[in-house]
């Protein structure tokens, strides 16, 4: 048996067909006989207008991971090893110019490791593994005892939970 499609044959015909619309007159129709009076427009318009979009910070992945390695970086300048599970030392703010001295960059370190820390364990772990450390999302599934399905739908969530805290943190700017 072909997988071709079989056309049924057709024993009549009429003899003055109507004439045929396209699918998409016949759906406009359909929605122009179904909008409300004009004086409900407004409330419509309304209701349209008040549902916010979704935030999402799929776009600032990338931005995200090279601010985290940026951080690695800055971490072995100052001294410190990158610790991603224990506590921030001090309290520091930084601005989005370059880091030029030894406290620019000791602050920088400061204000990520207080962001990294919001996350959960898991986020951390992930993160460390994955962007610090570089192993393969396979490599990190073993290492962490996770299945590598779960690292390929949590490490992006978990990227996109530390980015918004950055942007809390005015550490990582989002372009409008």
């Amino acid at each position: 048996m072909s997988a071709a499609l079989q056309i049924p044959l057709i024993w009549a015909a009429q003899k003055d067909p109507a004439p045929l619309q396209p699918p998409f007159i016949a759906s406009a129709v359909n929605h122009i006989q179904k909008q409300p009076p004009k004086g409900d427009t407004q409330t419509a318009v309304a209701d349209e207008s008040t549902v916010e979009p979704t935030v999402t910070y799929a776009f600032y992945r990338k931005h995200t991971e090279k601010l985290l390695r940026r951080y690695l970086y800055a971490s072995l300048q100052v001294g410190r090893s990158p610790n991603l599970l224990g506590d921030s030392i001090g309290r520091g703010w930084v601005s989005s110019r370059r880091v030029r001295t030894f406290e620019d960059a000791l602050i920088f370190v400061l204000d990520v490791e207080r962001c990294i820390n919001r996350l959960s364990v898991a986020d951390r772990q992930l993160i460390s593994r994955i962007v610090l450390q570089e192993y393969t999302h396979a490599e990190a599934a073993e290492l962490i005892g996770i299945s590598t399905r779960s690292v390929c739908t949590k490490f992006p969530q978990a990227i996109d939970r530390l980015t918004e805290h950055l942007v809390k943190a005015d550490l990582l700017i989002l372009l409008d």
